[in-house]
């Protein structure tokens, strides 16, 4: 199995930035790409970004692109998500997800792995 512990949500004004963490345990970290989803209260949970094995291709949605960036350290297991220019439509629960297909799909079914997620919340 592999283990993953997302941290460093809270609440945070419009325009304000966060960084999230997302820890891993109990297997090889660096063969897993690894994607952010979010879901807000009343919706579906939605694909926001996700990173390759390596780290070297990435893949944003819409939503988010040029105001959040996803980065990952393999040396610590740990992958970030640097979110800035934050809206009140990002406030949601945000969770991480290890996949073995190493390419880092936008896709939930791809991801096996998940967290318990961390809580957003962006007030206007």
């Amino acid at each position: 199995q592999l283990q993953l512990v997302e941290s460093g949500g809270g609440l945070v004004q419009a325009g304000g930035s966060l960084r999230l963490s997302c820890a891993a345990s109990g297997r090889t970290f660096s063969r897993y790409a690894v994607g952010w989803f979010r879901q807000a209260p009343g919706k579906e949970r939605e694909f926001v970004a996700a990173i390759s094995w390596g780290g070297g291709s990435t893949n944003y949605a819409d939503s988010v692109n040029g105001r959040f960036t996803i980065s990952r350290d393999n040396a610590k297991n740990t992958v970030y998500l640097q979110m800035n220019s934050l809206k009140p439509e990002d406030t949601a629960v945000y969770y991480c997800a290890g996949s073995a297909y190493g390419g880092g799909s936008n896709s939930d079914k791809s991801y096996a792995f998940w967290g318990q997620g961390t809580q957003v919340t962006v007030s206007s």
